[in-house]
């Protein structure tokens, strides 16, 4: 299933829907530690690494009804939704512009104490990390550390390719990432 064939919904259709039907299953895949820096209110967190149709299919009312699914900007939702249709779920639903669309309307959201960078931009920084210091190692140590930037040029090659970034989910398993042990919501 390609991602043009991902059902989605505008943030404006979506807070309308949820005025009119509170308990609309709403799933933020984004890491626990990114959930609880800030999540749309009513949302659960199950992160995109441990996505399980068991689990999503737990909190549908009835088996074919929609579940919503948002992220940080929409790309990981529209990721969620693949797994979720490829598994035979027939309603879920990306929510376009993701957690950043919903601020940006002044939609209710929840605010926690930490304060985790969002998985993209950690991403960057350690990929610019292992760039900057491979090229630099090069230049002052041995031609070798060379390697270090062609495998993460590579590595983002295929990524960009592919949608699918293996930086990303090992940097999603870090601990700062997970949640902690207090958030009642992330577990759920």
């Amino acid at each position: 299933m390609t991602a043009s064939c991902i059902e989605t919904i505008s943030i404006s259709d979506l807070a309308a829907l949820r005025r009119e039907h509170a308990n609309l299953p709403l799933i933020d895949v984004r890491t626990a530690g990114e959930f609880e820096t800030q999540h749309a209110v009513g949302a659960q967190s199950i992160p995109l690494q441990g996505l399980d149709a068991a689990r999503v299919r737990a909190l549908q009312s009835e088996p074919d009804a929609p579940v919503y699914i948002i992220c940080k900007s929409g790309g990981r939702s529209a990721q969620a939704a693949q797994l979720l249709a490829a598994a035979g779920m027939k309603h879920a639903v990306s929510v376009e512009g993701g957690t950043d669309a919903w601020v940006a309307a002044g939609l209710p959201v929840e605010r926690g104490e930490r304060n985790v960078l969002p998985l993209d931009r950690q991403m960057r920084t350690v990929a610019g990390v292992f760039i900057f210091l491979g090229a630099l190692l090069a230049l002052v140590a041995s031609p070798l550390f060379a390697i270090i930037p062609v495998l993460m040029g590579l590595g983002l090659s295929y990524s960009g390719v592919t949608g699918h970034c293996p930086l990303s989910d090992f940097i999603a398993r870090m601990p700062w990432n997970r949640g902690s042990k207090s958030c009642c919501c992330a577990g759920k």
